[in-house]
């Protein structure tokens, strides 16, 4: 573990700068992350130095990707929108949605000049398997008193 934890930290490292989303707590979040996959890609030293900063460049195009996508949702009356404009709207998604589709082809691509196919596969795999986890022990926790007297 503690080499998992050492190899998340030397990812984190290579983070470019302002790859950073956050504070402490993000990149303790990020390190676990990272150390899961890891483990999970069962990656050599030399992959790891290999792939990290190819799936950080990644992560960082997925993600302003899909901020375009929320953006555009969020900034919708969709009551108060016309059929045309609610068709242009949906397609302007699909456009976004089909953006960040063909940037996963793209880097499946890259990924194997790195890692073999079979470790592609678990990596979506190990994404996937994460966010669970991470979802299942935040609804796991009570939730935080606002009303808290003093």
């Amino acid at each position: 573990m503690l080499t998992l934890l050492s190899l998340g930290q030397s990812a984190q490292a290579q983070r470019p700068a302002g790859g950073g989303h956050g504070g402490p707590r993000s990149e303790r979040l990020e390190a676990a992350r990272v150390a899961y996959i890891t483990e999970k890609l069962a990656l050599s030293t030399e992959q790891s130095q290999r792939f990290w900063p190819l799936y950080n460049e990644f992560t960082d195009k997925r993600r302003d990707l899909r901020k375009q996508v929320r953006g555009e949702m969020r900034n919708q009356d969709i009551t108060a929108m016309s059929d045309k404009e609610l068709r242009e709207s949906m397609n302007k998604q699909f456009t976004m949605r089909q953006n960040e589709l063909n940037l996963e082809k793209d880097y499946l691509d890259k990924f194997q000049k790195v890692i073999t196919l079979r470790q592609v596969a678990l990596l979506y795999q190990a994404e996937r398997d994460f966010t669970k986890e991470l979802l299942k022990r935040l609804n796991g926790r009570p939730a935080p008193n606002p009303t808290v007297e003093q």
